[in-house]
């Protein structure tokens, strides 16, 4: 099948094999006619959409309007060119920051637009549950096998490691990089206490792959790790990893985020029972020292 991936060089689209990769520097998704034109060029039979304007609580508590807008157009301007283009499959990434605040765990995918979500990141939330309303819309009007995969907290190599607006591994990474270089305190936001599950990119990448060719459902599939890891335990396993031997100190003025939100992922489960994930230990390791080996080119 030939198929285009949006944020074909991020952490995700990195990890894919694909015939085609698009970049910001090759197309301005936000832009419908740019998106349209190259989509009616390259003529894709399937989309695996990973772009979008990404990160943890700097990024979402600073740029609101930025991360809603862009996320919106980005998002209804490549499934509106992939249905004009006539694109067979589309698999979309959304974000477990769809489901609302204030509801019983684990998430499931009923519970997408059963309330508010986070106040942390609400404008980033909603553009991402608007992907989900225009797939519905478009499989109902149109027939189109096009769907969504909700993942947790993808991290790995090729991610955006900004210290003021990336995602919270990649960002501890590069401050316990710059600690251990300038021998000084590494300094944690938040209590440490909030918990996330977290799922390679790598596997994320075959998943999303084998969800293209063969994923025929119409809600989205939750893709999760089993096991709930504390950011005080992330730590822990960063500072082994780097071999840190100076004073960690968790800044607990500044905000913790969402504490939990755990996901149901039975169905991929069943879908897929003999997939091995990658362990957390192994996927620390590779990320670390990948970031080590590419610093001055890594995204930051």
């Amino acid at each position: 099948m030939k198929t285009v991936i949006t944020g074909g060089y991020g952490m995700v689209g990195s990890a894919m094999e694909s015939q085609i990769k698009l970049s910001r520097d090759i197309c301005d998704l936000t832009n419908a006619k740019q998106t349209e034109a190259l989509f009616k060029t390259i003529k894709p039979e399937g989309v695996i959409h990973c772009a979008g304007k990404v990160g943890g609580i700097g990024g979402n508590s600073n740029f609101k309007g930025e991360y809603f807008y862009d996320n919106l157009m980005i998002n209804t301007n490549v499934i509106e060119a992939s249905r004009k283009a006539g694109v067979k499959r589309l698999v979309a990434f959304l974000s477990t920051c769809v489901f609302p605040d204030n509801v019983s765990y684990p998430l499931t995918v009923d519970q997408v637009h059963q309330g508010e979500p986070h106040s942390s990141n609400y404008p980033y939330a909603y553009a991402k549950r608007m992907a989900d309303v225009q797939i519905r819309a478009y499989r109902e009007q149109y027939g189109l096998n096009y769907t969504s995969i909700i993942p947790s907290n993808i991290y790995g190599p090729n991610d955006n490691f900004n210290l003021d607006h990336g995602h919270v591994m990649p960002m501890l990474i590069h401050k316990l990089y710059l600690a251990k270089k300038n021998k000084t305190d590494f300094t944690v936001w938040g209590s440490g206490k909030p918990l996330r599950e977290f799922v390679y990119s790598k596997d994320i990448a075959k998943i999303s792959e084998w969800a293209l060719q063969n994923y025929e459902g119409t809600d989205p599939l939750i893709i999760s790790g089993d096991e709930e890891v504390s950011i005080k335990d992330l730590v822990e396993l960063l500072v082994d990893e780097f071999k840190f031997k100076g004073k960690v100190v968790f800044d607990e003025t500044k905000p913790d985020g969402q504490f939990r939100k755990p996901s149901d992922n039975t169905t991929i489960k069943e879908l897929l029972p003999d997939f091995k994930y990658t362990s957390f230990e192994d996927g620390i390791k590779e990320t670390v020292n990948w970031f080590k080996e590419n610093y001055e080119n890594a995204r930051k």
